[in-house]
């Protein structure tokens, strides 16, 4: 069994063809182009190229922000982005059962599938880019709720008194580490997150206090989702993982600080495996699992 993942981002689209271990097989990139929804004629164009590659049976996944309905057949919520998304039907489109699936989700179900959550019982990622995204894995199986809301753990407020987000949470760890918020938390002195970094550099005082108060705010964020759901493993995903060391080294120090280790024992927290592909390829690794031509 082979599976095809595509995955629908703001600026590209991404698809994969993988055999059942994961195996890139074939993978195709191009812009999403949202001028008249031609990105829809270009998803299809991605799906017929990487199913004439494949030579045995396939299933397919999608992969793209937002929250999916109950079914996994379309993504239900989208404002304001992606026009036409919402409630569109990809399987009338690709004329074959296709398995939609939030973005994060996709990418911790790479994760489990064939990275750094494949030997856990349960694990959490966080995606932490322009905003705050996250997936929950229990007893091995994706966990998307009721309302297929969960695994939103940018939305956890880490300060009650802080500015709302989108969501209208008071102080949300989204708030506190997501880059659209740089400007505004370094007082106009950063645009974003990289400018931060190198700043850092060179021991810039501001640079130093909006990286350390982030860190911790992430720190306090990933201790609470240890007492709400005692996952193994924590996987960070997303852009601010390529500050490395900068990134882990505060942030282990403020874990020692504020997880709760009962009897000794802690999370681990490791950067996950895949990158710009762990979108498709978890849109794959959820068509395996979860695809009733896979099951039958």
């Amino acid at each position: 069994m082979q599976a095809i993942g595509i995955d629908i981002g703001g600026t590209r689209i991404k698809g994969v063809l993988i055999d059942e271990k994961g195996k890139i097989h074939k993978e195709l990139v191009c812009d999403t182009n949202d001028e008249g929804q031609q990105w829809k004629s270009d998803v299809k164009k991605t799906f017929e190229s990487l199913a004439s590659l494949s030579t045995q049976n396939f299933v397919i996944g999608l992969s793209a922000p937002g929250i999916p309905n109950k079914q996994n057949t379309s993504i239900e919520f989208l404002p304001n982005r992606l026009q036409g998304i919402e409630g569109f039907s990809w399987s009338e489109l690709l004329s074959k059962e296709t398995l939609v699936v939030n973005d994060a989700i996709a990418a911790l179900a790479a994760e489990a599938s064939f990275g750094n959550a494949q030997n856990c019982e349960h694990a959490v990622l966080l995606t932490i880019g322009t905003g705050v995204g996250g997936a929950i894995l229990i007893n091995r199986k994706i966990y998307q709720g009721a309302f297929q809301k969960a695994g939103h753990i940018g939305h956890m407020s880490v300060d009650m008194h802080g500015d709302p987000d989108i969501c209208g949470m008071p102080g949300s760890l989204e708030e506190a580490i997501g880059n659209y918020s740089v400007l505004k938390r370094s007082n106009g002195k950063f645009n974003d997150t990289l400018e931060v970094l190198q700043a850092l550099h060179h021991n810039d005082q501001t640079a130093i206090d909006v990286w350390e108060k982030s860190i911790k705010a992430l720190a306090v964020g990933i201790s609470s989702i240890g007492n709400i759901l005692s996952p193994e493993k924590v996987i960070l995903a997303g852009g601010i993982t390529k500050a490395g060391d900068k990134l882990m080294s505060p942030l282990r120090k403020f874990m020692d600080q504020y997880e709760w280790r009962a009897g000794g024992t802690k999370m681990e927290i490791e950067m996950a495996a895949f990158s710009d592909k762990a979108g498709a390829i978890g849109a794959a690794a959820f068509a395996l699992s979860n695809s009733t031509k896979q099951n039958d």
